[in-house]
């Protein structure tokens, strides 16, 4: 053989449209060896180029099929081989509609002609005609011809699993998907041994089930009956993840499940499971819903909301850190918070600039509901993030864990999509439907699901569709609204059982070892509830009621000459970047701010704090809509080249920082963000994590999250955060949605030193609250920082504060109104109150030159945790005092004044009327007409400042 018929060997197999794929990957290859697969590589490596048309052995091949004696090209053959193609291009895009994925056979039969040969008018024996690579170029050497390739795609594609990839539009990864699905060797089958191991789990998923069903009767714990393959499923993506070099693998899921994902994927022992059962109260009134332990400030929550912590290990070496996140009852808001777990983990925050984020080091696994998955728009929010440069984490394998009910709502009343996963693919994340009753196939599907992920960095769904065994709980009868299906269910076997009989018919285990794999399980789960038993009273004896610890008072100030050198260096940006000229005049005029004589307002004192906390050594990421310039225009932390857009951040170039400063500008969501900024917070401590709102006005989008994570957290899950949120806050005439950040909102969520709620009136004042806040991360005093920030303040002259309050002030909960109050025997009335208000009382009685001497004005500085000492301390001076005077800019109804009232009462001295000043009650937060605002806001200030008495006035001398 010369080697020039050993050339052609190779290629013998190739012709027509395939020929052509081959020499395109040649193409490929002889670009970049790396962009074709190991095979291809091989193959090009050993043989060379692939013949040219017209001169090669296919060409021969292809004629003596598709030409007569003559000579002449047979036109219908080749149209039929056109047409064999359009067939085994809808089979991989349409044979989900003829899938084998349904348990229980309850879904209505779809329109599966398209996937019929004779809908293109095609027979078995014009299939034969054809060779199998000409209509499919991954046939093997087990498919001879185009009637053999069609059957073997419909095998493939009407399965157990069912594939949807024609709309990721990435045609290398729709390639390799569809050649993993097509694949006989990868995902790789499972062998014999993990064939047991995987029988052996699901009789101890289903196990723990029916013994916590009878042991614990009556008491709700949403079983994960139905849909049991999951945690093998977890077992098998963890194990990947883990060998795949992710030492970070976050979890999160709703409640249906979570007891069984606890007990065997994260590894919670069997008796600490069933002493939770066991001690919950009122069993008869409210099942399981009892709370664990009676600490200060630990109110515990219901097992099926708890998260927990595991480390996996192979051999001696921590393999992986398994953490499942708490979750309330909001089911999928806990999405966006593992996805900040997951940055939190990829990023090393140790060196200035922006992070250095490592997507290999933290995977990120999350559980969806059916109904849930298209139903809550946080979803759809937090799979936006997948491809954002501040958000995005490597890739998330979802599962839709489909037990196609939601409560007792039927599938056609809660989704108007064929699918309960067609959300996902406007965002081209490839889809597996998959058969719960198929162990094998599941586990083919998570394998496909984790190479996905590891090799493209991309997100990956899987749809597992199973059914409910009991109803919503265990305490439920659904046959009330679900009367068929749940005909059906009572006499469906389970699928440990339909696995052992498989495994039975198939001699991999007989009856004598499926008893022992049962009877071992049983004897674990009676040792663990005897276990338990014994130790009850040893932990009922732990329990004890303990009080907080008071806050550490940490110093803030900062030398003047460190704030003055690192203000320098603010001002210093590459000799060949141009910025903006007017802002660059803004940023100059900085430069002498901390001179005497002269002010910092308060844009500068932020870029200052954050320079110093940089300086300690302390990260720092913030973002929001807007976070890089600010709404208001004051930060500009990212500076953009006014002639060709490329960005400059003074804080990445401080040769004085010592850690990283992220900033990124958020997308238009404000739960899904704060829920990530939440998470990223929890997962990192040592971080000062920031939310800026575009508005105050656009948290209330976030609620749930400020409701069930920020406020609860620490006493629901013992779960601590530092984390910032700024709410711009003020009533400028601007109408009802940009005035009010609810100040009310959070003063209600306050209780037990949960947070701390602060709205301020001088740019010092902020200055060292950061500072503060930062020194308390990774500390037990570490709570969340709600803050009112400015909106006109943020300009205005009162606000700026001289060097010295930088460098040897503090945090000040509570402020003397400077000028009032020096004549305390005189003083009659005390005003108190917060924020921007304060400033235009400060520019009204200054501007009126009246004898203020019955005056005083007390700015409470921080409402949570209420400063009820130090306003006491100031009120002790004033022996004449007659009333209190709450006032605010906020509605009656809304603002501080509803929380304020009963405190002020509580420490008014005795014969001291205690009052309100401010807008009367509304619906509506503010007026929409600048004149009705203007008006308003002057009878405010006229109003409090008003005397009602003049009896301490001398009259004469």
């Amino acid at each position: 053989m010369t080697i020039e018929e050993g050339n052609k060997k190779p290629w013998e197999s190739y012709y027509g449209p395939n020929l052509g794929y081959v020499q395109e990957q040649y193409e490929l290859f002889s670009q970049d060896p790396e962009s074709v697969t190991p095979a291809y590589r091989e193959l090009f490596e050993q043989w060379g180029a692939p013949p040219m048309p017209g001169r090669d052995a296919h060409t021969a091949t292809y004629s003596g099929n598709a030409q007569t004696a003559s000579g002449s090209v047979d036109i219908q053959l080749l149209q039929k081989a056109v047409t064999a193609g359009k067939l085994v291009w809808n089979i991989r895009t349409y044979g989900h509609l003829a899938a084998d994925i349904d348990p229980l056979g309850i879904s209505e039969d779809s329109d599966t002609s398209l996937l019929e040969p004779k809908h293109f008018e095609l027979n078995e024996e014009d299939l034969k005609a054809l060779p199998a690579s000409l209509i499919w170029e991954g046939a093997d050497g087990q498919t001879t011809n185009g009637w053999d390739a069609i059957q073997r795609l419909r095998q493939i594609y009407t399965g157990p699993i069912a594939y949807e990839f024609s709309h990721v539009h990435e045609v290398h990864e729709r390639e390799w998907l569809n050649r993993r699905a097509e694949s006989r060797t990868s995902p790789a089958p499972l062998d014999q041994d993990e064939r047991k191991a995987l029988l052996e789990r699901l009789v101890e998923v289903e196990q723990f089930e029916d013994f916590l069903h009878k042991t614990f009767v009556g008491q709700k714990r949403f079983s994960i009956e139905g849909n049991d393959v999951l945690v093998p499923m977890l077992d098998e993506a963890v194990r990947i993840m883990a060998h795949s070099g992710s030492s970070h693998i976050l979890m999160g899921m709703a409640h249906r499940g979570r007891l069984n994902v606890l007990a065997h994927v994260l590894g919670k022992p069997y008796s600490k499971i069933f002493s939770e059962f066991h001690h919950s109260p009122n069993k008869d009134l409210v099942p399981s819903e009892g709370s664990t332990g009676i600490n200060y400030g630990w109110t515990g929550d219901v097992k099926y909301h708890l998260g927990a912590n595991r480390f996996v290990k192979d051999g001696e070496a921590v393999q992986a850190r398994l953490t499942l996140a708490n979750n309330p009852s909001h089911l999928e808001y806990v999405n966006p918070v593992v996805q900040g777990f997951a940055r939190a983990a990829q990023d090393d925050r140790r060196d200035p600039g922006y992070p250095k984020q490592d997507v290999t080091k933290a995977a990120t696994i999350l559980m969806h509901g059916d109904a849930a998955f298209p139903g809550e728009g946080i979803v759809a929010e937090t799979l936006n993030f997948k491809a954002l440069p501040g958000y995005q984490n490597g890739g998330t394998i979802h599962i839709i864990v489909n037990n196609r009910l939601g409560f007792t709502t039927d599938s056609s009343d809660s989704r108007s999509t064929y699918y309960a996963s067609d959300l996902a693919k406007g965002y081209e994340i490839p889809i597996v439907h998959v058969n719960a009753d198929n162990p094998e196939a599941c586990i083919a599907a998570i394998r496909m699901a984790a190479e996905y992920r590891n090799k493209f960095k991309k997100d990956f769904l899987i749809d597992l569709i199973g059914y409910r065994r009991y109803g919503h709980n265990e305490t439920d009868d659904p046959e009330t609204t679900q009367p068929k299906v749940y005909e059906k269910v009572k006499s469906h076997p389970t699928v440990s059982h339909l696995y052992q009989d498989q495994l039975k018919q198939e001699a991999v285990v007989d009856d004598a070892s499926i008893g022992s794999i049962r009877d071992a399980v049983t004897n674990r789960l009676k040792e663990a509830y005897e276990q338990m038993k014994k130790n009850e009273v040893h932990e009922q004896s732990q329990l004890k009621a303990t009080q907080p610890e008071a806050v550490s008072l940490i110093p803030t100030a900062v030398p003047l000459e460190n704030l003055r050198s690192i203000n320098a260096e603010l001002l210093k940006w590459p000799e060949n970047f141009n910025v903006y000229p007017k802002l660059q005049r803004i940023l100059q005029r900085r430069s002498t701010s901390l001179n005497e004589g002269e002010k910092v307002d308060w844009s500068l004192a932020e870029t200052l704090a954050f320079a110093t906390i940089l300086a300690d050594g302390k990260p720092i990421r913030i973002s929001g809509q807007d976070a890089e310039r600010a709404t208001f225009a004051h930060r500009n932390l990212v500076l953009h080249d006014s002639e060709n857009g490329t960005t400059f951040c003074p804080l990445h170039h401080l040769p004085q920082a010592r850690a990283a400063f992220a900033i990124y500008n958020s997308p238009l969501s404000e739960e899904s963000v704060l829920g990530f900024e939440y998470g990223y917070n929890v997962y990192s401590p040592d971080t000062l994590v920031i939310w800026e709102a575009q508005f105050g006005d656009f948290a209330n989008c976030a609620q749930v999250i400020f409701d069930q994570f920020i406020s609860a957290g620490r006493a629901k899950w013992s779960q601590k955060s530092s984390l910032v949120m700024l709410l711009p806050h003020a009533n400028e005439g601007q109408g009802p949605e940009h005035t009010s950040a609810r100040l009310e909102r959070f003063l209600q969520l306050c209780a037990e030193d949960n947070m701390t709620v602060a709205n301020l009136t001088s740019a010092s004042q902020y200055f060292h609250l950061l500072r503060r806040q930062a020194s308390l991360t990774e500390t037990e005093d570490a709570r969340p920082l709600v803050l009112m920030s400015p909106k006109s303040l943020i300009r205005n002259p009162r606000v700026a504060s001289p060097a010295a309050e930088f460098s040897e002030g503090k945090f000040e909960p509570v402020l003397e109104q400077a000028g009032l109050g020096t004549k305390p025997d005189r003083v009659e009335r005390i005003i108190l109150c917060s924020g921007k208000i304060a400033i235009d009382l400060e520019d009204a009685f200054e501007k009126d030159k009246s004898d203020w001497s019955w005056l005083h004005i007390i700015r409470v500085e921080q409402l949570y945790p209420f400063p009820a000492e130090e306003i006491k301390r100031v009120l002790a001076r004033f022996s004449k005092l007659k009333e209190l005077v709450w006032v605010q800019e906020e509605n009656k109804n809304m603002g501080a004044w509803t929380y304020m009232e009963p405190r002020l009462r509580a420490i008014a001295p005795e014969g001291t009327t205690v009052r309100y000043e401010g807008r009367p009650e509304h619906a509506s937060p503010s007026s929409g007409y600048q004149s009705v605002h203007s008006m308003e806001q002057q009878q405010i200030i006229t109003s409090a400042l008003k005397q009602t008495t003049k009896n301490n006035i001398p009259l004469g001398r």
